[in-house]
């Protein structure tokens, strides 16, 4: 449903079906990425906040969830660079990550997702919204200003690593 593009809503309602739709969405990216929960918290309301000054900005040339995905690694971007971030600390708790949008077979969602957090960002970023989300490396592309071929080289490369961090042939059973 691309309510966005739709002129007839208010901006209101706008903001309210992307907060129902995507804030679970959000709130795993971010806290991934950020590895605090209170900073997570914070990326996702100015992640919402930025998406709904730009609503009359909005072509619809992407999906809304690519769109907001967009806007949301570029706050936790904007975060990560503060110097207020390096006070925090960012030690994750495992039971506090957020479980996978899908269910993979023989996959320990705990062990998988701590060593995602232990990934470079530019591997992180695109094993996020892959594994996490479910976007399409196309998507994934648009998300990050990168290209298809350079997520798909990501995406094998953080694989290889996460292989590395959790023994050979974890992540293909």
């Amino acid at each position: 449903m691309e309510i966005v593009k739709d002129p007839g809503n208010d901006h209101e309602a706008i903001l309210t079906h992307l907060v129902e739709t995507y804030e679970v969405l959000l709130f795993r990216t971010c806290y991934m990425y950020l590895r605090d929960r209170e900073s997570a918290e914070d990326a996702v309301q100015e992640t919402f906040l930025k998406a709904y000054k730009a609503l009359p900005a909005f072509r619809g040339d992407c999906s809304e969830k690519t769109w907001l995905m967009k806007i949301a690694v570029n706050v936790c971007r904007d975060i990560r660079r503060s110097s207020w971030i390096r006070m925090v600390d960012r030690r994750a708790s495992l039971d506090l990550l957020p479980e996978p949008v899908q269910e993979y077979d023989g996959w320990n969602s705990l062990d998988l997702a701590g060593a995602i957090m232990q990934l470079p960002v530019k591997w992180k970023e695109v094993v996020l919204l892959y594994f996490y989300h479910d976007m399409t490396m196309r998507e994934i592309g648009e998300a990050l200003g990168v290209s298809a071929s350079v997520v798909s080289k990501r995406i094998k490369q953080a694989c290889a690593k996460l292989e590395n961090i959790l023994g050979r042939g974890y992540l293909h059973g």
